[in-house]
């Protein structure tokens, strides 16, 4: 009985970002431009990276995985976003929503535990530059990464594993353009206190442990910068950590605002503009944010660009 009641719903219907015609291309046209421009932009820092032997430091380590995370994470969401509207359908399988939410959660979780250490490796560096390298090892930054990808995985399935075990008996219309845990749960007609419950403990701890870290890393940080006597110095020491800072407020301000209170009755548009930040719009500031500022990854991302032009 309980396998008929979850079979009732074989396919949920997203309604996307807008349910006027007359904005449907438009959006569309923007999310494809964005797209192109997030696995474009993260796939130069990638290559870059990987073909400059100077860069191959723990913070560009760090910066090349989120670069790999930010790619597959708006590869999913997005790319569904485009062939439902070339194909004039709002339809996902049952077993594709659960898909995309696993992947949702894992990605996201992986950005966020990225976020927390490349803030650790920015104290080292400032806070024990003399031990900098003893202390950030290849080993150790392996393990970092590995060890990140290994719970973010266990957490989305936990959540995966409880939204499967959820009955959906009649309504399948998700106001979204993902299949997102919010909208989810509002749409089960069967009790989702346990689902919400493991959000709001389990999840917040997922999502406040990382951001406590980056909060006492920082903390740490700005002490150490304060005690140096040259403005400039001052001014060098902060400007390592401005990119990183920018992304991290992005990131932590749109998230804690949608998944913080599942059952709360926010407005779906305000829910939709903040999950089209952090599932697009961050994905695909990140490399520009990161190069901007940092003239190794300019001179590494000119070189890359300036043999592929000379090679064609």
């Amino acid at each position: 009985m309980r396998g008929m009641n979850r079979s009732l719903v074989s396919e949920f219907l997203l309604l996307g970002l807008s349910r006027q015609p007359q904005q449907q291309q438009p959006l569309f046209l923007l999310f494809l431009i964005m797209y192109l421009a997030t696995v474009l932009g993260n796939l130069l820092i990638i290559l870059a990276i990987g073909t400059d032997s100077r860069l191959h430091t723990p913070m560009y380590f760090f910066l090349c995985n989120l670069s790999f995370v930010d790619v597959c994470f708006s590869s999913t969401t997005v790319p569904k976003v485009l062939v439902n509207h070339i194909f004039r359908s709002q339809a996902i399988s049952f077993s594709g929503c659960l898909t995309q939410m696993y992947f949702l959660f894992q990605l996201a979780d992986m950005d966020n535990f990225l976020l927390a250490v490349m803030a650790y490796d920015r104290f080292v560096a400032i806070c024990h530059p003399l031990h900098y390298t003893t202390k950030m090892t290849h080993q150790l930054c392996s393990l970092l990464v590995a060890g990140s990808w290994v719970i973010a995985s266990l957490n989305a399935l936990l959540h995966t594993l409880l939204m499967a075990q959820l009955s959906f008996c009649s309504n399948n219309t998700i106001p979204h353009f993902f299949c997102d845990v919010t909208p989810l749960l509002k749409l089960s007609c069967s009790d989702t206190h346990l689902n919400e419950m493991m959000i709001l403990t389990e999840g917040a701890v997922i999502m406040v442990t990382p951001f406590v870290c980056i909060l006492v890393s920082y903390i740490h940080i700005i002490c150490a910068v304060l005690r140096v006597p040259s403005p400039r110095g001052r001014w060098k020491a902060f400007s390592t950590c401005g990119s990183h800072l920018a992304v991290v407020c992005l990131f932590y301000g749109t998230i804690i605002a949608v998944y913080f209170n599942p059952s709360s009755s926010h407005a779906t548009e305000k829910d939709t503009a903040a999950t089209v930040l952090y599932t697009v719009v961050t994905p695909m500031l990140n490399p520009f944010i990161y190069s901007l500022r940092n003239r190794d990854l300019k001179r590494a991302l000119w070189k890359v660009v300036h043999r592929k032009i000379f090679s064609f």
